[in-house]
């Protein structure tokens, strides 16, 4: 899950100030985790203590409140009763990485992804979005090669995959759909030769960049195998205590 984590770190400078370009450097003085991150840990937490993810969620999200949430889900955290809002934000797809560690089939998979993501992005794209995250990390890492990874989500989900990124780039602009933001995520990881090419390649669509380098960063890193040393030492850095304490012990039973 440190791949999604770094991915989300390397965007977020570039998340407003998007970049075209795949030649910027990876960590920045302003470089930190933002929503992404706090969700991926709730999610990851909820799995490791059997705890609903709704409730989860909640927990983390209220303990970092200005982590760079949307408005729909600042009031989804301050609601008393919190209730789906049947969103397609690509919110859902951003926190499900750990899913597809976690669980030892594609059943199992599809169906945790569903219920991470139907607490708050209960419409169809917000789930297809998860399910489609999620997949292709279980795909990743349990040893499906990259042209598999391609035609399972394609056919599965119908997402377009067989563009490239130097495509998507010319035209790409900043969309937080998970139907425009999944499919280009998951291209920036098809067209990678390594872990940090898939973060630059996301990176430098120009997009909702924290987002995408999350979601390619997620799928990489359990393709790769891992995340580069020097890159899990600028996380480090840059988490706080109790966010890296949840890594650690999601990677001590998931790894």
């Amino acid at each position: 899950m440190i791949g999604a984590i770094a991915g989300d770190i390397v965007g977020s400078v570039y998340e407003h100030h998007p970049i075209k370009t795949k030649d910027f450097p990876l960590f920045q003085p302003g470089s930190r985790f933002t929503d992404d991150s706090v969700l991926t840990v709730a999610v990851a937490n909820a799995i490791l203590t059997g705890c609903p993810y709704r409730d989860a969620v909640l927990k983390w999200g209220q303990r970092y409140p200005d982590a760079g949430y949307g408005g729909t889900f600042i009031r989804w955290l301050q609601a008393d009763d919190p209730a789906p809002y049947h969103s397609w934000g690509n919110g859902s797809a951003m926190r499900v990485g750990p899913v597809g560690w976690a669980f030892d089939t594609e059943d199992e998979v599809l169906r945790q992804a569903q219920m991470t993501a139907e607490i708050t992005h209960d419409h169809p794209e917000g789930i297809k979005g998860a399910q489609a995250t999620a997949l292709a990390v279980y795909l990743a890492r349990t040893g499906a090669d990259k042209a598999m990874i391609r035609t399972r989500i394609e056919s599965q989900f119908g997402y377009d995959l067989a563009r490239t990124v130097e495509s998507i780039r010319l035209t790409y602009e900043f969309d937080v759909s998970c139907q425009g933001t999944v499919p280009e995520a998951l291209i920036a990881f098809l067209d990678a030769e390594s872990y940090e090419d898939a973060v630059r390649n996301a990176v430098s669509l120009g997009g909702d960049a924290d987002t995408l380098a999350c979601i390619a960063g997620a799928v990489a890193e359990a393709f790769y195998g891992a995340v580069p040393d020097p890159i899990r030492t600028e996380v480090l850095a840059r988490l706080t205590p109790e966010l890296w304490a949840v890594v650690e012990a999601f990677e001590r039973c998931y790894r």
